[in-house]
């Protein structure tokens, strides 16, 4: 087993031995932020970002967006979040705090679900015409576009991921989400059913009612999107819960959305713990539906609270373990340089990670080089500047964490440089959630599918050959939800993005995510009865 990793001690704001076993470990460039220069990118501080009134949902609050924030206020004139208390959200390439946010509880999360089924029960949302509702979404995203300079900043000083991930990726995804989930508000229709020929059969698809949802913290701006469209554009209300190391950028979003001319109630976020706030929402028995991202063992947690409060359904999109397999056929460099990404991508922190780089004993060796040379160029610093790949981890709680799987692969025997092929291992069978490549040999198909089929997740898949007839073999043996053949993360709004076994279950994106958020309905009627006479 070989292990290939660019952490160093820079990184994460505090050092550990442990970083010397890391292969890739560059000096922290672009140590000091305000740095001037055609390189580098203005420190959050030089945005020019404008005072703001936040509304989302039911909750108002006014803060500044610069590093003199004091704390994020709920409050209205209906809903109170709980007065004084707040918790630090921190920037992850100083541990300093950006913001002190207003702490939602169990009491807070009453108060949101009871303001999202007034306006469910009540208001207009729910009863405005589809295309109304698309009016909204599509405006949502145009301001979305028109204030993606400040979305961008405010998620990386947040999350830590590069400033060029977030602007030039994510923040036009989410404006591509919103659309497109627009585009489907006015195409969600019935059928009719042929019956014995003696009744007419409707088949309705109607809003599910108060969706509670559950966000992660490695994309909390696109998980944001991915949750609230299909949901909104089904005419349902929500209440959101945010992750405590990332709140802001869904607070931001959420104003945007009021602005567009979403009702009042419509959308809720809390920002709170799991154990809080997230454990209320998921127990309480107004909310009709969850949706959670997180860990598999988070998602086991919420699956019972639904199950044992009113029985509500539950989408979970959980953790991955997922399979880059390169094939002798490859072309090595070409392999390599998308394997890196597939495992590097947002500091690794992705549920999808292509950790187990699975590679045929011919190209092997030469793959093995190739990588620890690329891994050594990867720009490791702070996320605002220009040419840098990867930013901090999301605090130094992950990061060790991280330093402790490695540590755990060298002491079962594996090396940074040589080593066994034992997929035992505990860094070549768990989550690792960070940029740590694990490099496996096979010697033939059928093994390499055994192999990459045996663990508990089935979230994603890579595979990186020449031959058709491998990558149809390959793609329809691998038990996952997502398959991508000589590319990698691929996340169009229109294709299903889910996993198999522990990984999740059901699917977001696409027409498949407008399925958790509709009731269907039968409306049987007599064709010939005498009522009608």
């Amino acid at each position: 087993l070989k292990i290939i990793t660019p952490l160093n001690n820079s990184v994460a704001r505090g050092s550990s031995s442990q970083v010397q076993h890391c292969i890739g470990s560059r000096r922290h460039r672009g140590a000091n932020p305000t740095r001037s220069g055609d390189q580098a990118h203005p420190a959050p501080h030089q945005w020019k970002l404008r005072r703001r009134r936040f509304w989302y949902g039911n909750f108002s609050s006014s803060f500044d967006l610069c590093p003199s924030i004091a704390r994020v206020q709920g409050l209205s004139s209906e809903v109170h979040i709980s007065p004084g208390k707040t918790f630090p959200t921190l920037d992850p390439r100083t541990g300093e705090v950006i913001a002190r946010v207003a702490e939602g509880d169990s009491e807070d999360i009453d108060r949101a679900v009871a303001a999202a089924r007034r306006a469910f029960d009540e208001g207009p949302w729910p009863r405005m015409t589809a295309y109304e509702r698309c009016r909204v979404l599509l405006r949502f995203a145009d301001l979305i576009e028109q204030h993606a300079e400040e979305i961008a900043a405010l998620e990386t000083w947040d999350n830590g991921k590069t400033l060029a991930q977030a602007a030039g990726a994510e923040v036009p995804m989410v404006a591509r989400c919103m659309r497109y989930y627009a585009g489907w508000a006015d195409k969600i229709h019935g059928l009719v059913v042929p019956a014995d020929g003696a009744h007419h059969v409707q088949v309705l698809y109607e809003p599910i009612g108060v969706a509670g949802q559950i966000i992660p913290w490695n994309f909390p701006l696109l998980m944001f999107a991915w949750k609230v469209g299909p949901a909104l554009a089904c005419g349902n209300t929500v209440v959101l819960k945010t992750a405590e190391q990332t709140p802001l950028s869904a607070l931001y979003v959420a104003s945007l959305l009021h602005e567009a001319g979403l009702p009042e109630g419509v959308l809720n976020v809390v920002s709170g713990f799991g154990p809080t706030a997230g454990a209320a929402l998921c127990s309480h028995t107004g909310v009709d539906k969850l949706a959670f991202t997180g860990s598999t063992g988070t998602g086991q947690i919420v699956l019972e609270l639904a199950a044992r409060s009113n029985l509500k359904p539950v989408t979970l999109e959980l953790g991955g373990k997922s399979p880059f397999i390169v094939m002798d056929d490859a072309d090595v460099d070409q392999a390599v340089e998308l394997a890196h990404h597939a495992v590097f991508f947002n500091q690794g922190q992705c549920c999808c990670a292509g950790s187990r780089t699975f590679v045929h004993e011919r190209v092997y060796d030469e793959f093995v080089e190739k990588s620890k040379a690329r891994a050594l160029k990867r720009v490791v610093g702070d996320p605002f500047r220009n040419g840098v790949e990867q930013g901090p981890q999301i605090d130094d709680e992950q990061f060790k964490k991280i330093l402790r799987y490695v540590q755990s692969g060298v002491d079962s025997g594996a090396t940074l440089v040589t080593g066994g092929d034992r997929d035992e291992m505990k860094i070549a069978k768990e989550e690792i959630f960070g940029p740590v490549q694990t490099i496996l040999k096979f010697s033939g198909v059928e093994e390499v599918i055994r192999r990459a089929n045996a663990t508990h997740y089935g979230l994603a898949a890579g595979l990186f050959t020449r031959s058709l007839d491998a990558a149809n073999t390959l793609s329809r043996a691998l038990r996952v939800g997502t398959v991508w053949v000589n590319c990698y993360d691929v996340f169009d709004a229109g294709i299903p993005f889910g996993g198999y076994k522990m990984s999740g279950v059901g699917r977001e994106k696409g027409v498949y995510a407008l399925r958790n958020y509709l009731q269907t309905k039968a409306v049987v009627t007599p064709i010939r009865d005498a009522a009608w006479l």
